[in-house]
């Protein structure tokens, strides 16, 4: 039975993808979503992951016959696996919109899409929330592989970070884990500049993230015009990269100055081109994704999305 023939009002059928790492306070918001939806009378089929890439191939198996949408729960990395999935599902059928119980760490996309960390609130848009259309964007690495991303790509030091990464630390700490292995970054050789080509335009930076939302790390604000609804991509270049620098952006990125900072600049493009060290991490939605040089541009596909607006 397809949703043109359900009964309107009809509560939505839920293929729950779930990261079953998620423990503590995250297990406890999981739970009480799902307690929030089926007093709301949405059947659910819940689906944990055992490794990586069941996220995406739940994604992938996912049947709008049977499905109204499917939930994404877990953080941006788990969330970036189903939309890949659900990208790839999209070359051969239709594809239900994605939802999103966030479960993460920093939860970006959770922010873009206006969450609230809140179980009854989060339940209340999936069950009710209504669906818009979402840009994506995608990262072609030296392997020839393209890799989907809602949020950003980045190389340079924050893609060297996202690789050297601790994850039980991660796990212990959450963000501190991210600031422990910054730190032990800033102490390491710095590498040699990255090119960039930005619609045929030639820049210098030591980092680069190419983001396709207003924010990073949470709800700081890195890209002040981006928009998910916008097929345009935001290449925010640092010039310098020496500890001294790298402290001072980190500083203005949490204080919301960042966008004015000085040695900071924004180009908005549609196909950008990273070259440094062969074989340095490109990271996209917080995981390595990649190896430079890589392509960065918009993916032609939108992808339908639930938003709390």
């Amino acid at each position: 039975m397809t949703d043109s023939t359900r009964t309107a009002g009809a509560p939505r059928r839920l293929l729950v993808i779930y990261n079953p790492t998620a423990g503590g306070s995250k297990r406890r918001r999981f739970e009480a979503v799902l307690a929030e939806l089926a007093d709301l009378g949405c059947p659910m089929d819940v689906r944990p992951t055992t490794g990586p890439g069941d996220a995406g191939r739940f994604a992938a198996e996912a049947d709008v016959d049977e499905h109204d949408l499917v939930v994404a729960a877990g953080g941006d990395g788990t969330i970036n696996e189903v939309v890949n999935g659900l990208v790839r599902l999209a070359e051969t059928r239709a594809h239900p919109p994605l939802a999103i119980l966030p479960l993460g760490t920093a939860n970006v996309l959770a922010a873009e899409l206006g969450l609230e960390i809140v179980p009854q609130r989060i339940a209340g848009v999936i069950a009710r929330g209504s669906v818009q259309r979402v840009c994506l964007g995608q990262a072609e690495g030296a392997d020839g592989q393209a890799r989907v991303f809602s949020l950003m790509a980045g190389a340079g030091f924050d893609a060297r970070v996202v690789e050297a990464l601790d994850l039980r630390l991660k796990r212990l700490l959450g963000k501190g884990a991210y600031v422990v292995e910054s730190v032990k970054q800033m102490c390491r050789r710095q590498p040699p500049p990255l090119q960039v080509s930005i619609d045929g335009q030639d820049y210098e930076a030591a980092s680069v993230v190419v983001s396709n939302a207003r924010f990073y790390a949470g709800r700081y604000l890195l890209a002040p015009e981006a928009r998910l609804d916008q097929p345009l991509l935001h290449a925010c270049l640092f010039r310098d990269g020496d500890p001294f620098n790298t402290v001072r952006y980190a500083v203005a990125l949490q204080r919301g100055h960042l966008p004015v900072s000085r040695g900071f600049k924004i180009v908005t493009g549609q196909d950008i081109r990273i070259e440094g060290e062969r074989g340095s991490p490109v990271q996209a939605d917080g995981d390595v994704v990649a190896k430079l040089p890589v392509r960065i541009s918009p993916l032609p596909q939108t992808l339908q999305m639930v938003t709390a607006t």
